[in-house]
């Protein structure tokens, strides 16, 4: 008997369910974080640890490894040579891909549409014609377009250039500089901070009817409005937001043809599990 085996990877948590060949889930595991770029040997045995316990909850500890057949969305898969490294490390056949592609293809089953998974970070999948393909998820510093990362650090940097006399000093900019010990707290702050960090910012932007909160958000819905139009959103190519910010991003884009989720990354690595040969 051939097990299905979905492993859904990142830099918080590795998650694992063992299915049989009709897709029907037998048992499920969970382990540490799985990041291949930033920790290759450290995600190997957490995927594997976790792959063990998963077929064993399934199957018994007599259960077959090389019965496996595995789809594996992970972190750091878009890094060169993390996958083939990986690949070379596990005793069955797998499919490696991003998180992001086994996101979209649980939210979207096999049609087409695009995925818009936007929280801390934010990446994007355009799913047509039977080809999947990832655009962004750059991080920070290159990218991550309408995250709760940049919005949060596009507000601290709104605040100095109010400190400077450039735009306007609202009450949530200067509360924002009075909370980080004035401009030198907010330089301080930015040198070790997250993009986990400025992202917890992004909550407080969302409920804010401060004219520079408003005026933030308003550029990130453009952003993403952007984006989302040049990959083609339409009534051929649906949207899906998902991730922390998707919700809102869903309310202020409602021109714009939207499907729910059918289903999550881990439902998405089971998918391509069943690609391999």
């Amino acid at each position: 008997m051939h097990y299905l085996v979905g492993v859904d990877g990142g830099g918080t948590g590795c998650r694992v369910a063992v299915a049989d060949s009709s897709g029907a889930v037998l048992a499920r595991a969970e382990g540490g974080p799985a990041n291949i770029a930033s920790d290759a040997d450290a995600a190997a045995r957490t995927i594997l640890a976790c792959v063990s316990e998963a077929l064993t909850r399934a199957a018994g500890p007599s259960a077959d490894v090389r019965a496996v057949r595995a789809g594996l969305g992970l972190a750091g898969a878009n890094a060169r040579g993390a996958p083939e490294r990986l690949a070379a490390a596990l005793p069955f056949p797998a499919r490696i891909e991003t998180d992001a592609i086994a996101a979209a293809r649980g939210a979207l089953g096999g049609a087409d549409g695009l995925l818009a998974a936007i929280g801390t970070g934010s990446v994007f999948v355009r799913q047509r014609g039977g080809e999947t393909r990832q655009f962004g998820g750059w991080g920070l510093i290159l990218g991550d377009e309408g995250s709760g990362a940049r919005l949060g650090r596009a507000a601290l940097s709104r605040a100095l250039r109010a400190h400077d006399g450039f735009t306007p000093l609202t009450p949530f900019l200067c509360d924002l500089l009075a909370r980080h010990g004035g401009p030198s707290g907010v330089v301080a702050f930015s040198l070790t901070a997250t993009p986990r960090d400025f992202g917890a910012l992004a909550p407080e932007i969302l409920a804010s009817d401060d004219p520079a909160a408003r005026a933030l958000w308003a550029e990130n819905v453009s952003d993403i409005a952007e984006i989302l139009q040049a990959l083609g959103a339409g009534p051929g190519l649906p949207v899906t937001f998902t991730g922390g910010l998707g919700p809102a991003y869903a309310a202020a884009l409602p021109y714009l043809p939207q499907r729910a989720a059918l289903g999550t990354a881990l439902d998405g690595a089971l998918l391509l599990a069943r690609e391999v040969g």
